[in-house]
């Protein structure tokens, strides 16, 4: 609704002056000016437009008669009035006609907006003319007819094409928003596809503690029991068993919330590898830049139309990737190589960066929760859990995850070999 007033409001002040820009074909007071035009490219944003024609009219004729106000050595508003009253006339018809042809819900045939508005305005000029001419036989002839149809024509298509181009360019905006909106909701699920896998791990290690607590409980109420003392300490173990119990539940409603989120098997759960690696370099480009870090990226992919479990792959790459760029101090590149090998079954991901390296005597450190090498500029570390959920969901998905550097130490390289049936779409 605001946007239609604010078209309108635009709409009464462009179209009077905008039909100041004239010639008369005819040598009378009967003008072709881009007030008309203008009126058109307003109408095809406008609903309901009859009203808002009949409105654009009454404006037109009164800024005229100002006009004549101001300008002319002897006015007369009776005079000006019928002189300009027939160009309402036009607007009017004009609008009657474009409402009642439904023009504005034709957008998406555009032959038939412009030849409906070709046909409008020669009608509604020719209803202008009828009000101007003495007799209507001078109306209908063809040296009058055939150069109005010509100039309706050429006008009507002339604004549709810019209309479209508009629409196109608005449309193409959109679906770019749309699809960095897409993107931004894709890495979000990945990160709680994540959250929830860590989750899973959490409760199954819950119920360990609960039963281990439940289990000393029972230890040292035999103990109290035999030796004759008060329950206290046994009754303290049982109510931190009940404690964590009730942790364990809490945690297990938002798992399930978050499974029914995300593990629903279906068609929306699947993208092209190519498009998937891409959606990552995007996010990781704006990453280095939030890190004001030059960073080239290269990708590989060799089945760009696999279609792979979107938050399996972008939970896992993403890691390692995103780990490359924190690892690069201001400069340097990160590739990204899928391969596919179907004599052994694999789907091969190598990401490698040219980073200072790590220097790490024993590399199976770097999967352990909690070890880190990164460190933020108050020198506080990172959580230390990226690798070691890759890790942890590359070894349940049957995979293996190796790391290899250089002889110099100045390239990493991170390689993920799963079996393609844990990722492909099934059937």
């Amino acid at each position: 609704m605001r946007e239609n007033i604010s078209i309108l409001l635009l709409m009464l002040i462009a179209v009077p002056i905008a039909g100041e820009l004239k010639f008369h074909p005819f040598q009378d007071e009967f003008r072709i000016s881009f007030g008309t035009t203008a009126f058109f490219f307003f109408l095809l944003w406008l609903r309901p437009s009859f009203l808002a024609g009949v409105v654009t009219g009454l404006i037109v004729v009164l800024f005229r008669i100002v006009l004549d106000f101001l300008y002319e050595d002897v006015f007369s508003l009776l005079v000006s009035f019928q002189m300009h009253f027939p160009a309402f006339c036009y607007y009017a018809a004009f609008a009657c006609l474009f409402s009642l042809f439904r023009v504005n819900t034709l957008h998406h045939r555009p032959l038939w907006v412009g030849l409906l508005g070709t046909v409008a305005e020669i009608a509604a000029n020719l209803v202008e003319l009828s009000f101007r001419a003495v007799s209507w036989e001078g109306v209908f002839q063809l040296e009058v007819v055939g150069p109005i149809a010509v100039i309706a024509l050429i006008r009507s298509f002339f604004v549709l094409s810019f209309f479209n181009m508009i629409q196109l360019r608005q449309a193409k905006w959109m679906e770019k928003q749309q699809r960095n909106r897409n993107e931004q909701m894709l890495m979000l699920i990945s990160n709680l596809y994540e959250e929830s896998v860590l989750l899973k791990k959490t409760l199954h290690q819950v119920e360990d503690i609960t039963r281990s607590c439940y289990e000393l409980y029972r230890e040292m109420n035999e103990v109290e029991q035999k030796n004759g003392t008060s329950k206290r300490y046994a009754k303290r173990l049982l109510s931190l068993a009940g404690q964590v119990h009730e942790v364990k539940k809490d945690n297990q409603r938002i798992y399930a919330g978050l499974s029914k989120l995300i593990s629903d098997e279906n068609d929306r759960d699947y993208m092209p590898l190519g498009e998937l690696i891409g959606i990552i370099v995007q996010g990781q480009r704006k990453y280095a830049r939030l890190l004001e870090k030059d960073i080239q990226f290269e990708t590989n992919v060799e089945v760009p139309y696999l279609a792979c479990h979107i938050y399996t792959t972008l939970s896992l790459i993403n890691n390692l990737v995103g780990n490359s760029v924190e690892a690069i101090r201001d400069r340097g590149m990160v590739s990204i190589v899928a391969s596919i090998d179907e004599s052994q079954g694999w789907l091969q991901f190598v990401v490698t960066d040219d980073g200072p390296g790590i220097v790490v005597k024993d590399k199976e450190l770097l999967f352990m929760p909690g070890f880190t090498t990164k460190y933020d500029v108050s020198g506080r570390p990172s959580t230390g859990i990226g690798l070691s959920y890759v890790k942890e969901m590359t070894d349940s998905l049957q995979g293996m995850i190796d790391l290899s550097e250089d002889s110099c130490g100045q390239t990493t390289q991170f390689c993920i070999r799963l079996p393609i049936a844990t990722l492909i779409q099934k059937g």
